[in-house]
């Protein structure tokens, strides 16, 4: 798993399995499947733009990915929302959630350009803002925790670690403040108790998987340069707190949850980061 074709194979795995799981969970307890083949078609569509992601050799993509966190969030402010709550995007007839369609490549971004400049830090810090006005206390949690571990790396004085955390800390603790009157979907935010009433393996099994998608980056970073390892860590963090978030509250359990933001989300993550395996 050296290459950047090995973390792309092995991420295909582990997350294709986890979709098949929660396709299955879901056409089990009778969802239609005009809504459970959208994951099957996001999660092709996240493999073939993670693929040519990864072979890009524009370092610009950084900065573009580092800044399609706050455009989109921002965004998705201008619809009606759902009972005031602002996370969707549409195109068409589909909706989708800007912070788990972005973040992932926007936290590797942040990773590699914490220590070249002050403008990916002001990306994040509107990203932050941003997901406290959605409100979205997940993704405002998983931003803050990855901008405080990049801060640690970056910064070698105390009081600008102190700083971000403080502020990250802060803004997350203000995201989870903001009301949040949406209630959890069974297919989508509660989709592991289906899998658990079909078989307590299958949900054993989807729970390890999610921690395993977790670990992959950060595995995969150790093998390479201090960027490389960064980047993979602050990947690994957001997935996660993802998989962490739906015990936690009405959060959508990522990849085999239904829904086409994160697995497409996970793919550009995963492929901006094995795209930096040798531009260095």
């Amino acid at each position: 798993m050296k290459t950047r074709s090995g973390l792309l194979i092995t991420f295909g795995l582990l997350s294709l399995t986890l979709v098949v799981a929660g396709i299955f969970s879901s056409a089990s307890n009778g969802v239609p499947a005009g809504v459970w083949v959208r994951n099957g078609i996001a999660w092709i569509v996240g493999a073939l733009a993670a693929t040519g992601l990864s072979a890009l050799k524009w370092r610009g993509t950084l900065q573009v990915a580092v800044w399609a966190a706050p455009a989109g969030l921002a965004a998705s402010l201008l619809g009606p929302g759902i009972q005031d709550v602002h996370r969707w995007v549409a195109l068409g007839p589909l909706h989708l959630n800007v912070a788990m369609l972005l973040l992932p490549a926007a936290v590797v971004a942040l990773a590699v350009l914490c220590t070249a400049g002050a403008w990916a830090w002001l990306a994040c810090l509107a990203a932050l803002v941003l997901l406290v006005v959605q409100p979205d206390a997940s993704q405002a949690t998983t931003l803050a925790a990855v901008a405080v571990l990049a801060a640690f790396a970056a910064f070698p004085q105390t009081v600008l670690r102190v700083g971000v955390a403080v502020i990250a800390t802060a803004l997350a603790g203000l995201a989870w403040l903001r009301p949040d009157p949406l209630d959890p979907v069974a297919e989508v935010e509660g989709i592991l108790g289906l899998a658990l009433d079909l078989s307590p393996w299958l949900a054993a099994a989807a729970g390890l998987l999610l921690v395993g998608v977790a670990i992959l980056p950060v595995l995969w970073g150790l093998r390479g340069s201090p960027t490389e390892r960064l980047a993979g860590a602050a990947l690994g963090l957001c997935l996660l707190l993802w998989a962490v978030a739906p015990f936690l509250g009405a959060f959508p359990v990522p990849l085999m949850g239904l829904g086409m933001s994160p697995i497409i989300g996970a793919w550009l993550g995963v492929g901006l980061l094995a795209g930096l395996r040798g531009k260095e």
